[in-house]
């Protein structure tokens, strides 16, 4: 265990530093290098706690982990948000706890966790806390970057790696597996007769290899644009002000458009470009898009790359490559071409090609 315990404030406060020193130091990077000290304090605190008092005290890692990721994620993408110091708070209950756990020195043991003595209130409030914090920020911020993955796809046509934030989501899932593990290992220790303190060193051996997942990702993630991230109101189209028949003609006026002028091969297409060359705002377009045409604005644009992929397999006379007519077509990326015309074909470019030719 205390193996674990170093290893994590080494790589833990190794990583603050590079994060803290990155080119271009964005509030997504500064957050983060204050989570990753944090995580390295906790790492410290558990070492010492097997150091002078050979037994680890009650502690949390998931009062802060939550709380944390919910703000780094906040950062990434809300476009106003802004950090104040009563966003602090939201560590206020980490401190608290970390606090009252040294003052009284509360062990970590599972096995007399509900024994009525006079600490008896205090780790009930300790394991209600826990559970309110992940209950409600973990859900957050799963809702936070979903809503900004949806919004990309009402935006753009080609999405980057970076703007996705893929890895924040996975990160996010992981944590929710995690901690579900967490409290069955917990339940487990508490009926039957095995090692004590397994819990305690599957949540820091885990969190080590969250630390490390963070300082990786973390330090390649670049801060997104403004104008690419999701505002907090999300439309729901239930009380259009939109005819049938105003939707209707907007609807025609887009596919008259890409049918005709091939805009669909600029692979920086978007929709503020398309909303300038129609003179039609763009929550009118993305209304009738997602309502009346039944696709967000990354899948019709696509559609139409794939269709022109499709039509560039099929002449025998064309001598480009897969991935070369993937470019050609618009797709600014091999992945996001593959993906996309598996998605809408249900073969890959190449199984196509082989069909056509046998």
């Amino acid at each position: 265990m205390n193996t674990i315990a170093w290893i994590g404030f080494c790589q833990g406060l190794f990583a603050a530093l590079l994060m803290f020193t990155k080119k271009d130091n964005s509030l997504p990077d500064k957050i983060l290098s204050g989570w990753l000290t944090l995580l390295a304090i906790e790492f410290l605190t558990c070492g010492l706690d097997h150091e002078v008092f050979g037994e680890p005290l009650l502690s949390s890692s998931f009062l802060l982990f939550n709380p944390a990721m919910f703000l780094y994620v906040s950062s990434l993408t809300r476009p106003d948000f802004k950090l104040k110091w009563m966003q602090l708070l939201h560590l206020l209950p980490f401190i608290v706890f970390e606090i009252f756990a040294y003052s009284i020195r509360e062990p970590f043991s599972l096995n007399n966790f509900f024994i009525k003595d006079e600490n008896f209130l205090f780790r009930i409030s300790f394991a209600v806390a826990n559970f309110i914090s992940w209950l409600i920020y973990n859900p957050l911020s799963l809702v936070y970057v979903h809503k900004h993955r949806m919004h990309l796809r009402d935006e753009k046509s080609n999405i980057e790696k970076n703007e996705s934030l893929g890895w924040v989501l996975s990160v996010a899932v992981f944590y929710f597996v995690y901690c579900a593990f967490a409290f069955i290992i917990s339940v487990i220790v508490f009926f039957v007769d095995i090692q004590p303190l397994l819990p305690h060193i599957y949540n820091y051996a885990v969190l080590l290899f969250m630390v490390f997942m963070l300082s990786f990702y973390g330090l390649r993630q670049q801060e997104l644009p403004k104008e690419s991230l999701a505002s907090v109101y999300v439309p729901t189209y239930k009380n259009s002000l939109l005819s049938d028949e105003n939707k209707e003609k907007i609807k025609n006026m887009i596919l008259h458009y890409f049918e005709n002028q091939n805009v669909f091969l600029n692979p920086d297409l978007n929709m503020d470009l398309l909303s300038k060359a129609l003179k039609i705002p763009k929550y009118q377009l993305t209304e009738v898009l997602n309502t009346v045409i039944g696709k967000n604005f990354f899948q019709f644009v696509n559609s139409y790359r794939v269709e022109a992929v499709k039509k560039m397999l099929a002449d025998p006379k064309n001598n480009y490559s897969i991935e070369a007519i993937g470019y050609e077509c618009g797709f600014c990326s091999k992945s996001s071409f593959y993906k996309e015309f598996k998605r809408i074909t249900g073969m890959t470019p190449i199984d196509f090609k082989s069909k056509i030719i046998s």
